[in-house]
């Protein structure tokens, strides 16, 4: 390899390096500690503390500690959200180059290189799109872990949520929780069914919203149906989870349209929350058929003439047959 290429490559931004520490990190205490101890250490017990603790700032309201937890997480995480959006940006943009390396290279491997090199050129990051969504449903789960622990009301709740609160006696003040918060028990599921549809509707408009421009009519159609399950699936899931997981949910999705607004810049309104027809290839015209001069002519001439010309006509074929 040429010294001019090694220059010419780019450098790993601060972006890549921190998602690869995160991920380098989660993987390593998983192998090492296992599964069920790395996953009490690094995400359950500082999801409970830390709902335990918010919650004692904002005077013992179980429900607002989640909102404000969601905010902070979001926060948090915001570099791997905007890196999501332009990623995905990125890769709707790359669509008709990567197209056409599919057509003009038919060996697999030399296709991968070319798609490859067209990424760092680009300077596109396929994991940068999963690394946030991967994020959201860790915590998704957890959460609702963490719900079952802190707001469970049985006796072996209470005895699990003191194994693993840390050893401050500010997080242990905020036991028992209030459950109550507007018309919702967090610790249930809606009965009302408002949560749940307030968790379809903002995960369809998030959605609408951080959607790109497809490249063909396949990928349109691909998008409008992701655009329509996603928030199917969710209503669904929320209908048989506590309460205040929908809560998490609902702040969460608030935060990406704001998100995808400012990297987009793309306003809220009625015409772009509405679903649009999926492109079509358009169909090629047939052909007109160019009618005869000789007949046209024919046509139109009056019927003595027609017959003349009809008996001529057969007399010339039998003459250029004999001949």
């Amino acid at each position: 390899m040429s010294a001019s290429a090694t220059q010419a490559r780019p450098r790993p931004s601060m972006g890549n390096l921190l998602m690869i520490s995160v991920i380098v990190t989660i993987v390593g205490a998983f192998v090492v500690l296992g599964f069920g101890p790395a996953w009490n250490m690094l995400l359950m017990r500082p999801l409970i503390n830390a709902l335990l603790l918010l919650t004692n700032l904002v005077g013992g309201q179980f429900g607002v500690a989640i909102i404000l937890f969601t905010v902070l997480l979001r926060i948090v995480t915001i570099p791997f959200t905007l890196r999501q959006l332009q990623s995905t940006r990125a890769m709707q943009e790359i669509q008709p180059r990567m197209q056409e390396i599919q057509k003009k290279h038919k060996d697999p491997k030399r296709r991968q290189e070319e798609t490859m090199k067209l990424y760092r050129e680009s300077g596109v990051n396929p994991l940068g799109c999963f690394m946030p969504m991967a994020i959201q449903m860790l915590v998704f789960i957890a959460l609702y872990r963490a719900l079952a622990f802190v707001v469970g009301g049985s006796p072996e709740s209470v005895v699990d949520l003191s194994q693993r609160i840390y050893s401050w006696t500010y997080l242990s003040q905020s036991i028992p929780l209030e459950q109550s918060f507007l018309w919702l028990e967090l610790g249930q599921s809606d009965s009302t069914f408002i949560l749940p549809l307030l968790v379809g509707v903002s995960t369809y408009v998030q959605t609408r919203l951080a959607a790109t421009p497809a490249a063909t009519p396949q990928q349109q159609q691909q998008q409008q149906m992701m655009t329509w399950m996603m928030p199917l699936v969710l209503v669904w899931i929320t209908l048989a989870l506590p309460s205040g997981v929908g809560v998490y949910w609902v702040v969460s999705n608030i935060f990406s349209v704001f998100a995808s607004y400012w990297v987009y810049g793309r306003r809220l309104t009625w015409r772009s929350l509405l679903p649009t027809a999926a492109a079509t290839e358009p169909k090629r015209p047939r052909p007109k058929v160019q009618p005869d001069v000789q007949e046209e002519a024919e046509a139109s001439a009056p019927p003595e003439e027609r017959e003349v010309r009809s008996r001529h006509g057969t007399r010339r074929g039998k003459r250029k047959k004999r001949r």
